[in-house]
């Protein structure tokens, strides 16, 4: 049974950290530990049989939901907030009301020979949390991001992750030369050249590339790539999305290795 502690005051530690942590997508790195918002992140936490440092559960939640409860009761400890201050602890309009803190996981080390996504300096936490998804649905086993590209364990992309970070190795901060370490060869899209997707010769396995949102794939990295692909838009439009368009290289990947 998880130990309990109920609290009631705005200037306790433990809320004070979380605040921070909800409101600075960085603060994790400093302060080592991570901070899951809602019940679905909650669960798939738990699917995974990772643990949780601290369950924090609003108290009309703990008193009354008994699911919820028994979610909390995942966790090693148990904090039960007075509803007034659990809002403070999410950018949410309607805030969730159970979290859990986790320790910040340690990268692993590089897996040269595996599916990987590379993400080059990608600004948008939602299309950093999508690509996550799409990528943990459909075979890929690690994720590389360059420096530049919005933290991968923040509320924000952890949201839209849907709890894709729990299936996949996640190495953020990298230079490009860190890339060297692998041995499958980069695959870059392009909006304006190379082969169309659908009769590309695609290397399996391969690691994807996907750049800045405005920016695309930076010049020096398209360079180590050894195939550059364009997804054919009869519609007219300049670009996809770039998760949108992650999410049809990795399915056509995907595909090739079913036939």
């Amino acid at each position: 049974m998880s130990d309990e502690q109920r609290i009631h005051s705005r200037a306790n530690p433990l809320l004070a950290r979380l605040r921070r942590l909800a409101q600075d997508p960085t603060a994790y790195r400093r302060i080592g530990v991570v901070w899951l918002e809602g019940d679905h992140l909650c669960a798939a936490l738990r699917a995974r049989g990772l643990p949780a440092l601290q369950a924090v559960i609003a108290e009309s939640a703990w008193d009354a939901d008994a699911r919820l409860r028994e979610l909390a009761s995942w966790a090693t400890r148990v904090a039960v907030v007075a509803d007034p201050l659990f809002k403070d602890l999410s950018a949410l309009e309607s805030p969730p009301r159970i979290g859990f803190v986790l320790d910040a996981p340690q990268a692993p080390a590089i897996d040269a020979a595996v599916a990987t996504v590379v993400l080059d300096r990608l600004q948008d936490a939602g299309n950093v949390g999508s690509i996550l998804r799409s990528a943990a649905a459909l075979g890929v086993r690690q994720v590389l991001a360059l420096k530049g590209t919005a933290a991968l364990w923040s509320p924000k992309v952890l949201r839209a992750g849907m709890g894709a970070h729990f299936a996949l190795g996640l190495v953020e901060g990298l230079d490009e030369e860190a890339l060297d370490a692998l041995q499958v060869p980069l695959v870059a899209t392009s909006s304006h050249s190379g082969d169309a997707l659908r009769h590309a010769a695609l290397p399996r396995p391969c690691a994807w590339v996907f750049g800045h949102e405005g920016q695309g794939v930076s010049a020096p990295l398209l360079a180590r790539c050894k195939l550059a692909v364009r997804i054919p838009q009869p519609g007219g439009e300049e670009s996809l999305n770039v998760a949108a368009a992650a999410a049809i290289c990795l399915y056509e990947s995907a595909s090739r290795e079913g036939s």
